[in-house]
């Protein structure tokens, strides 16, 4: 599986998609108390205000409990349906389609038809053009004194929901025309890079190999000719000639290896091209970092664990590669990392005996470019990109992650789990 064949799930992003329902809810609130005490329009505020307040409730649920970074396909169809429906039940209350804050409604639906799937588009404006009918023959009348001498043609009152749906289906065609294209091109660009980068990786590696094996041939060469000359003066001493002949093939064996690298390059990793279960993706990542690093990897996994193959993915590999190199980065010792399986889950532990995250960006974790002012911890301090990157791909892979301070150790604490059935259809 290429690197970007799993990045074409649609996401909205969570930090923005808040901040804008923020702007809406308290545009909301000024609105519905400067008509009601300053312009001294009746209509029922004590339940307008408590509509505004499920918009309240369901941002701070976004903020404290909804873990992730990014919004599915499924979650903003649920919080923009919350929008609308909340939107709409404060135009019901005051005069329905005949409120000039009606064109507010298709607010939700265009804002998602750019950064969502198609069928997420289609069922919001379904939903949408459902509530603008409904809000064309139900809801109260417009706030005393408005309605006193209120009187409109049936041709201008029904004209105003047939302007708005063809506004609606309209700006939704466009924006899922051009986020498409947009889509696309940047897709595009990213294929090119991936190659060009490729390319560039292959041609320094191929130039390393040819200058190392340049360099190497001169010592190899006299390591080479000292050894045939020992072999000569001591043929008859067994013991020591065998150790001659070993230290000769290595020599060769070198140069074999030199020479190999210099011609082909582009040599492929048998890690990366093969489907293999969790539990070997684990052995593979830490085997890699093993080989360089003095810290103590424990593994522990579950003798029932599901070992059928996942469909290579780069996306998984890296994510990861990220939190167990995170761990080697910030423990003190020993990185300790299970996995566990069963029929409907595949979940991954990864801890550390580390110092843990820092509270004060503890909240936070999942975005990047994060920095703490404890100055205790600055020797050990990051960015946070690690965490962004492998957090993105993985929830790309549909993984749910759970940043945490470890409660049977001191130091972090990463719980990476897939549903089965998304983890093998991948």
């Amino acid at each position: 599986m290429k690197f970007f064949e799993t990045s074409k799930y649609y996401t909205l992003k969570k930090s923005t998609y808040i901040f804008l329902r923020w702007i809406g809810i308290i545009g909301q609130l000024i609105s519905i108390n400067i008509v009601y005490f300053y312009l001294n329009f009746k209509f029922d505020f004590l339940i307008a205000n408590l509509i505004v307040l499920i918009g309240v409730i369901s941002n701070f649920y976004l903020i404290y409990i909804y873990p992730k970074t990014q919004l599915s396909d499924r979650s903003a169809l649920l919080f923009l349906g919350i929008d609308i429906f909340q939107l709409g039940s404060l135009i019901f209350l005051t005069g329905g389609i005949t409120n000039p804050f009606v064109i507010f409604i298709i607010i939700p639906s265009v804002f998602a038809s750019s950064n969502l799937g198609l069928r997420t588009n289609f069922l919001l404006v379904i939903i949408t053009i459902l509530m603008i009918i409904f809000l064309t023959f139900y809801h109260y009348e417009l706030p005393e004194p408005l309605n006193y001498h209120f009187h409109i043609s049936p041709y201008i009152y029904y004209s105003i929901p047939l302007s708005l749906i063809i506004a609606l289906v309209f700006l939704n065609y466009f924006a899922i025309i051009f986020g498409s294209e947009s889509r696309l091109r940047k897709e595009a660009l990213n294929k090119m890079e991936e190659v060009m980068a490729k390319e560039h990786e292959m041609l320094s590696l191929g130039g390393q190999a040819a200058a190392a094996a340049h360099s190497l041939g001169t010592p190899l060469s006299t390591i080479k000719i000292i050894t045939h000359e020992l072999m000569k003066q001591l043929k008859n001493n067994r013991d020591v000639i065998q150790d001659i002949e070993l230290l000769s093939s290595q020599v060769e064996r070198c140069n074999q290896i030199l020479k190999r690298l210099s011609l082909n390059p582009n040599e492929e990793d048998d890690f990366i091209d093969e489907d293999i279960s969790m539990r070997e993706y684990i052995k593979e990542i830490v085997t890699s970092f093993r080989e360089t690093s003095n810290n103590e990897f424990i593994l522990n996994f579950d003798q029932d664990a599901n070992p059928k193959k996942i469909t290579k993915s780069i996306e998984i590999i890296y994510g990861l590669r990220n939190f167990v190199g995170n761990a080697n980065k910030f423990c003190s010792k020993k990185i300790y990392i299970s996995v566990k399986s069963n029929n409907e889950i595949t979940e991954v532990e990864i801890e550390d005996d580390g110092v843990g995250y820092p509270a004060d960006i503890l909240s936070k974790i999942g975005e990047p470019y994060l920095r703490t002012p404890n100055k205790m911890n600055k020797d050990k301090s990051g960015l946070g990109l690690g965490i962004f990157i492998g957090k993105t791909l993985l929830e790309k892979n549909f993984a749910s992650i759970n940043c945490r301070n470890s409660k049977t150790r001191s130091g972090a604490e990463v719980v990476i789990k897939w549903k089965n059935k998304d983890l093998f259809s991948i």
